[in-house]
Order: structure tokens, then sequence, then C-alpha cells
């Protein structure tokens, strides 16, 4: 199994910027990429960002290309989602995931989530 431990949420002004944190751990091995989704009240979960598992190549949802950017720390297996110019219509609940494939992203495992608020 893959661990995933998410950090970094919280609530910012609009305009504002957060990043979040997945620290990956156990059994990595096979896994691909790592994604971002993020579900907000009474909508369904959704794609954000996915970044393979070296880092190569990302990919990001229309909306939040040029604001959202995915990156990794090789040295601690530990995955980042860097969001400015946050806008209210982003505040979810955001969950990184391992996946399988990179494109289309194919999720094995998730994080716990963690809740971003963004106030107009």
């Amino acid at each position: 199994q893959v661990q995933l431990v998410e950090s970094g949420g919280g609530l910012v002004q609009a305009g504002g910027s957060l990043r979040l944190s997945c620290a990956a751990s156990g059994r990595t091995a096979r896994t691909s990429a790592m994604g971002w989704f993020r579900q907000a009240l009474g909508k369904s979960r959704e794609f954000v960002a996915a970044i393979t598992w070296t880092g190569s190549d990302k990919y990001y949802a229309d909306s939040v290309t040029d604001r959202f950017t995915a990156s990794r720390d090789n040295a601690k297996n530990t995955f980042y989602l860097q969001m400015n110019s946050l806008k209210p219509e982003d505040t979810a609940i955001y969950y990184c995931t391992s996946g399988s494939r990179f494109l289309p992203f194919a999720s094995d495992y998730w994080g716990q989530g963690t809740q971003v608020t963004v106030s107009a």
C-alpha cells in the first residue's frame, strides 16, 4: 500500500496563495504519477492536476492552469501544489492521490484531504 499524508490547507483571502503538501510512503515503486483532486460542498470530486513520479511532466485542469503549479521534492518523496491567485470557487477539500497512470490519470490510493477555504 501507499500512504499519503497531506498538509497545508487553510483559510485565505481571494487573490492569496497556499501550498499543499503530500508526503508519500510505503510501496511507491509502482506509482507512475501523483494527482490532486478537489471536492466542493455538494459537488462531485474533480481533477485538478497531475505530475509524473519523476516530476518531468505535468497536466492541469483548465480552471487552474496558470494559477496552480505541481512539483515534487525527490529527496523527501513529497509532492506539492502551489496555488496562487486563489478564487472563492477554489474552496474545496483537496486530495492527493497516487496513480498507476499519468494520463488519463488513474488513482490507486488517496490521502485524507485538506480543506482550502477562499474568502471573497
